[in-house]
């Protein structure tokens, strides 16, 4: 797996995360809403951990900036 996530984007989505967590728990978001984002949470934590998403690369977007080679 080649590293597709760049580091603002990793906390853009560690941020929605959180958001989503707090709205849970505080009651904001319930029922199917909450599970939804619940998954699309999930799914943003485990991808910025993995520097890799899988959508990134199957539309071959790379957030990761790129060393420049002499």
């Amino acid at each position: 797996m080649k590293k597709n996530v760049g580091n603002t984007d990793k906390l853009i989505r560690l941020i929605f995360a959180l958001l989503v967590a707090v709205l849970y728990f505080t009651n904001v978001i319930n029922g199917t809403l909450a599970l939804v984002l619940g998954i699309a949470a999930l799914a943003m934590v485990i991808t910025s951990m993995l520097n890799f998403c899988g959508l990134y690369a199957i539309l071959g977007i790379s957030t990761c900036k790129t060393k420049e080679t002499k």
